[in-house]
Formats: C-alpha cells, structure tokens, sequence
C-alpha cells in the first residue's frame, strides 16, 4: 500500500479542502490509476476537516474500486498504527480515520 503524506494544509476547512484537491489529488489518483492501494495522511485538524476528508475518501473510493485507499489523520505512533492497520486490512476502503490524541 502506498502511503502519501499530505502536508502545508492551511487551517481554514474550505482552504485545506481547496489546496488538497489542487496540490494533492492528482499524485494520489496517479498511484491508484498505477494500481497501487493508497493510504492518505494528514496531520489532525479539528472537527471542521472531518466532513471534506470523509468525502475525498469516499469519492477516490467508488472511483477506483476496487483498488483501496483511505485517508488518515494524526501524528507519530498513533497514525502509523493505523497505516499498519489498513494494510492488513484488505476489505477496509473509502473510510477517514483520526489517529488518538
């Protein structure tokens, strides 16, 4: 599973969701279209992230069936456990999940 780091996302909800789609998008459609499954990450946002990353998960989901990818949020340990999760987990796809803080 590739794993794609998202990075420099402004705080601003509608920003971020902006700057994702133009910056970040394109490399993550180019591994699925490569067949590759894609794993996501972000740094945490607070709860106004939550529904734009549901969304791009989502959607980038149905597109590419029946590839996988996930988005995923947090930092350190946490967020690595959840990377290592969902490449073990071969039927988990389209989903946002948010590492504890």
């Amino acid at each position: 599973m590739k794993r794609i780091e998202v990075e420099g996302l402004p705080e601003e909800p509608l920003a971020a969701a902006g700057l994702f789609h133009q910056n970040w998008l394109d490399p993550i459609e180019r591994a699925l279209s490569g067949g590759q499954d894609v794993v996501v990450t972000m740094p945490s946002a607070d709860h106004t992230h939550t529904e734009w990353r549901r969304a791009a998960a989502a959607m980038l989901a149905r597109k590419y069936t029946p590839l996988r990818v996930n988005v995923a949020a947090g930092e350190g340990a946490a967020l690595d456990g959840i990377v290592d999760y969902l490449g073990k987990a071969p039927g988990v796809t389209g989903h946002y999940l948010e590492a504890a803080k």
